[in-house]
């Protein structure tokens, strides 16, 4: 059965199942919900753990002995699997759906009980017979990525947890110091609750206390780029390029954008519906929400201009003039964003 993160202390209250399945990028949401299920477990009486971890020479027998075998002291027994790729390949997947397979019909543990952790899973993953069966006959847990705009929310929510409150603009503070760093996040929540007492945090605590531990991504600058953030599109560039990031993945991601862009503005111009041209060109998730908006407020001849004035950045970061920018090629990167991003 799949299961929500948040349901899972009632689930566990009510006993062990026989295997279970955690599925997410969000690494400290995935440790989180593991460390219930182990702390459970140990309570239980599963004493014993065994850790196996899927590399590349990985005997996946080894997962069917782990079962079969007997606690050396008679123990009840945990046994982990983790599979880092989220890839198990043919032999894998058929393990998995046949190990799955054992558990069909079962109620509650055994002597055993199996914890599975994956990435989040590709699309073509999730409609494969391996997760149909982890599905089916796992406690299955699809913990979904917090994203930027549900990131106040969630840090209100961790500070209310610890007798703590704070105003809008001492927690969209937070997420621009934090961003795409959840586990970062999570300790200067922790410090803030040593740092002061219960009670409602002033915007000068929390700026005195929260560092700059914001991870920047090359794809969450589109993100940022779409939905017209123009202040956040200034504050990635300005971090991807302190952190050394390879300018020419940067122009790679931001043109691919404008390249999409100008299709879906070109496509619904014939008349075609956006949520067609969307399917065709694989667009889904975050992304899918943000192309409406972005397609209503950015013209067919901006997208044009960007496209060549990205070839122009291209020719900057090779060490060639380029007519339309001075300054340096970075300088040039953050011109084409915000240009994309503007109104």
């Amino acid at each position: 059965m799949q299961l929500r993160a948040e349901a899972l202390e009632a689930h566990l209250s009510r006993g062990l199942a026989p295997l279970y399945v955690i599925t997410s990028d969000e690494h400290l949401l995935a440790m989180e919900a593991a460390d219930r299920i182990r702390a459970r477990a140990r309570a239980a009486g599963f004493s014993e753990r065994e850790v196996l971890v899927v590399e590349r020479y990985f005997k996946w027998g080894e997962l069917l002995a782990a079962n079969q075998a007997m606690s050396l002291f008679g123990d009840r027994k945990l046994i982990e699997l983790r599979v880092p790729g989220g890839k198990p390949g043919k032999e894998g997947g058929q393990a998995l759906q046949a190990y799955a397979a054992e558990f069909a019909g079962a109620a509650d543990a055994g002597d055993t009980l199996t914890l599975v952790t994956l990435p989040k899973l590709e699309w073509q993953a999730q409609k494969s017979a391996w997760v149909s069966a982890l599905q089916q006959h796992a406690v299955y847990i699809d913990i979904p990525n917090v994203e930027r705009h549900q990131l106040a929310n969630w840090i209100g929510q961790r500070l209310a947890t610890q007798g703590q409150s704070a105003d809008k603009a001492a927690l969209e503070f937070m997420v621009e110091r934090v961003e795409g760093n959840l586990l970062a996040a999570h300790q200067e929540i922790r410090k803030l609750a040593l740092l002061y007492p219960e009670g409602r945090l002033s915007a000068e605590q929390v700026q005195d206390a929260v560092l700059n531990v914001a991870r920047y991504d090359v794809f969450k600058l589109s993100e940022a780029m779409l939905s017209g953030d123009v202040g956040r599109v200034a504050r990635m560039l300005d971090g991807l390029k302190g952190e050394g990031e390879a300018l020419p993945l940067v122009l790679w991601a931001v043109t691919e954008e404008i390249r999409t862009l100008l299709k879906l503005k070109l496509g619904t111009a014939e008349g075609r519906p956006l949520a067609l041209l969307l399917k065709e060109y694989r667009i889904w998730g975050p992304r899918e929400r943000l192309m409406a908006p972005a397609l209503s407020r950015v013209r067919l001849a901006t997208l044009e201009d960007a496209l060549g004035k990205a070839a122009q950045v291209d020719r900057m970061i090779k060490g060639l003039r380029a007519k339309d920018f001075a300054g340096d090629a970075w300088d040039a990167m953050l011109q084409l964003a915000l240009a994309v991003a503007r109104k």
